[in-house]
């Protein structure tokens, strides 16, 4: 099968995708899911500008502070969220991920999904 050029961005936890974490990840690549998605540890959430794969934590929330000050906040504008096919999903997938169907939606994962069992998987078996 043909390799793609790029890696994949990988979500690190589970919970709902956050506005402002997903506005820091546009500039790593495009994103699958917007904003109040449902993700889980080794989802594939986008496609990243490089050709590494990258987890990355789509969950963390604006740090608050008790501090006011005006203009300080940034509008945060999401580019819209690239949607796949049953097709499409399959076209993409590396041979270490997974495509997930169910009535509602397709998504894509990882085939390890912690990334300690991706880094185990990626050394290969062990040699006595």
């Amino acid at each position: 099968m043909g390799q793609r050029q790029n890696g994949v961005l990988i979500s690190n936890g589970q919970g709902k995708a956050v506005a402002f974490a997903l506005f820091s990840l546009q500039d790593r690549g495009k994103l699958f899911l917007g904003h109040g998605a449902e993700v889980y540890e080794g989802q594939i959430i986008g496609i990243h500008s490089r050709s590494n794969d990258l987890t990355v934590n789509c969950l963390t929330g604006k740090k608050l502070t008790n501090m006011r000050a005006s203009g300080t906040d940034e509008a945060t504008t999401l580019v819209p969220a690239q949607k796949m096919t049953l097709e499409q999903a399959l076209e993409f997938i590396d041979d270490d991920e997974l495509v997930e169907v169910t009535p509602t939606s397709i998504r894509i994962r990882k085939r390890h999904l912690t990334e300690n069992d991706r880094k185990r998987a990626n050394r290969g078996p062990k040699e006595d």
